[in-house]
């Protein structure tokens, strides 16, 4: 008789979470690829045979259970997200600005070779702001983009397309950092590209780290101030803030 060695615990990832969401969704078909593999073998799918001689999957107990831890880091980090989002949109208004958050915008990308064409995007930064001015010179459309993950950080700074959108969008590009469960920046500003300024939000402040280069950039083309005509701003001053505005 042949000893069966344990398999030992496999890590796993946002991708078997998103695996199991997509079975539990499903009739249950398999893929038979290598997150399946690891999913059955970490116990949390099964095979079921059918009297046809199909076999689909089903979700585990232990697979429900690790689909509603995922859901509840999923929320958290959310959360974490939106607050910052919120936070910076805010000071944004304070300053006299106007703020939106999560717009969709056309952005211009340069060609991918000499001579070629010019490339067209969406791009979706967390908040878009423009100074508060009825001369369209002088709007100085700045853009913040929020990460409160390092792993998020580093795979947004692998993709210089996206932040090429950004400045082409905005007079400055800022990333804004949040901290780790320890109370640690998730980045040095030395990590963030150089056309980026980085501010760090700690204890609730936000304090610049590296300010942002200022470009020179000519009014915001029209299909912008379309968007912006169609999306709702970031409310005004509430009424705590205009207590920090009363004079003596």
């Amino acid at each position: 008789m042949h000893d069966i060695t344990p398999v030992p615990a496999l890590p796993l990832g946002r991708a078997h979470a998103r695996r199991l969401r997509e079975i539990y969704r499903s009739a249950g078909w398999p893929c038979q690829d290598l997150l399946e593999i690891e999913l059955l073998a970490a116990g949390l799918l099964e095979r079921i045979g059918s009297d046809s001689g199909h076999e689909t999957l089903r979700v585990t107990d232990e697979g429900m259970a690790h689909l509603a831890g995922a859901l509840v880091r999923n929320r958290s980090a959310l959360s974490k997200h939106e607050a910052l989002v919120e936070q910076v949109a805010r000071d944004m208004v304070r300053a006299g600005r106007i703020a939106w958050r999560g717009l969709g915008l056309r952005a211009q990308l340069p060609p991918q070779a000499e001579g070629g064409k010019l490339r067209w995007c969406m791009a979706r930064p967390d908040v878009f702001s423009i100074r508060n001015t009825s001369v369209a010179e002088y709007v100085d459309p700045v853009v913040h983009e929020i990460k409160v993950h390092r792993s998020d950080l580093l795979g947004d700074l692998r993709k210089p397309e996206k932040r090429a959108a950004y400045l082409d969008l905005g007079g400055e590009c800022w990333y804004v950092l949040g901290c780790d469960a320890k109370g640690r920046p998730i980045a040095t500003a030395e990590e963030i590209p150089a056309e980026c300024g980085v501010m760090l939000s700690q204890n609730g402040n936000l304090t610049v780290m590296r300010a942002a280069p200022r470009r020179q950039r000519q009014a915001l083309p029209y299909g912008v101030w379309l968007a912006l005509a169609k999306a709702t701003p970031v409310s005004g001053l509430t009424d705590d803030d205009q207590g920090l505005l009363a004079c003596d």
